[in-house]
């Protein structure tokens, strides 16, 4: 299969409606939000396609998504994922704000490891409850000393606690071991912290890197994890995910209002099965092609501004830019908006370490990644 990231032309890809392309002026070149620059795999057009020729655009029903997550994490983890502790959820984001009100109160301390997808802090305070941060150490781990000390605080007086981990990682593209995830299962076991793992972009970890489902691991049994199509297969506007829980969570998923399950789109449902059941190999072509789009910004980074800082992650299209030594000040991105009209995501909106730093997206061709930098070069 053909690289689709490079299937698209600049003009075809300005005919599109969504807020990539239409949020910034016309002569703005867009790297910034999560969306692809591909077309669709053949199977997710089919299943569009087929949902339209039968007129079968109704309520999402049964476990039909679980079941194809379920053969797609055992062929691709080797993850016996449990379809009877599952439930439909109308997407990661609004799942995994479900789960924290399993197992936290209003006011209620939810902790998270910036710089991370900037949603996690507007969920978390538009549920009531509070933010506490254990930053990434400098290597983009997750430092287990920071976050005991956030644990700790998080749980002060006592109150109920959780911990929302971004896996892989948003936006540094870290992909977390099996020793690591289970050092934060232990230390959450030892704090009695609730731990809720956004796992979107598991299917974007690059070739030769591994990902581990956060439930394989010991100590995740009173864990919940969200997992969705969405992100591996450009399906941000067909809306659907899964929520899925460790052995001794289940009865607290039973706890979830029947009616929670009723925002998942049925069309996406369908679309997100098809991309499990048969668009493996336009997954796997797109993987191929952000490897190569992260030799293809490096390179081009040394050439034309070698101040900026990157290390290529293992996971996840998104390049995480230190941008500090060009003196921006702390919103980079706005400088090569306004100077270079190129749209990058500002690294302020990410949390404590965003400072100085700006999130490149990369599933776009090599051809629009080196006429980015070209202007982001010209705007300094």
């Amino acid at each position: 299969m053909t690289d689709p990231l490079s299937d698209l032309s600049l003009d075809e890809l300005r005919t599109r409606t969504s807020v990539k392309w239409r949020l910034h002026d016309p002569d703005v070149l867009p790297v910034w939000v999560a969306e692809m620059d591909a077309p669709l795999a053949t199977a997710v057009v089919e299943a569009l396609r087929d949902v339209g020729a039968r007129g079968d655009t109704g309520y999402a029903y049964g476990p039909h998504y679980a079941q194809a997550l379920a053969a797609f994490a055992a062929q691709r983890w080797d993850w016996d994922l449990p379809v009877e502790a599952t439930a439909l959820m109308p997407d990661v984001m609004r799942g995994c704000v479900e789960m924290l009100r399993l197992v936290t109160d209003p006011g209620d301390a939810v902790v998270v490891n910036p710089p991370v997808y900037p949603p996690f802090h507007g969920f978390i305070e538009h549920a009531g409850r509070r933010v506490v941060t254990a930053p990434l150490g400098g290597d983009g781990r997750i430092d287990l000393d920071v976050l005991a000390a956030a644990f700790e605080t998080a749980r002060a007086g006592d109150r109920p606690a959780a911990y929302l981990l971004c896996s892989p990682h948003n936006p540094t593209g870290t992909v977390h071991t099996r020793d690591e995830l289970t050092a934060v299962a232990a230390l959450a076991g030892e704090h009695g912290v609730r731990v809720v793992v956004d796992e979107i972009h598991a299917p974007l970890v690059l070739p030769g890197a591994r990902f581990v489902p956060f439930l394989t691991v010991p100590g995740s049994e009173r864990s919940f994890v969200l997992q969705s199509a969405s992100k591996g297969w450009n399906l941000a506007g067909l809306k659907a995910a899964v929520a899925i829980t460790g052995p001794e969570a289940a009865a607290d998923l039973g706890r979830v209002p029947e009616v929670v399950t009723h925002g998942a789109s049925h069309v996406g449902v369908q679309t997100h099965i098809a991309a499990l059941r048969d668009g493996g190999a336009w997954l796997d072509a797109v993987r191929e092609g952000i490897a190569r789009n992260m030799l293809v910004l490096q390179e081009a980074l040394t050439e034309a501004l070698p101040e900026i800082r990157y290390q290529p992650g293992e996971g996840t299209y998104l390049a995480w830019l230190d941008c500090r030594e060009l003196d921006l000040g702390d919103d980079p991105a706005a400088v090569f908006l306004e100077r270079g009209r190129v749209a990058l995501t500002g690294g302020l909106e990410f949390g404590p370490g965003g400072a100085g730093h700006a999130r490149f997206n990369l599933a776009t061709s090599p051809e629009l990644i080196r006429e980015a930098v070209r202007r982001m070069a010209a705007a300094v």
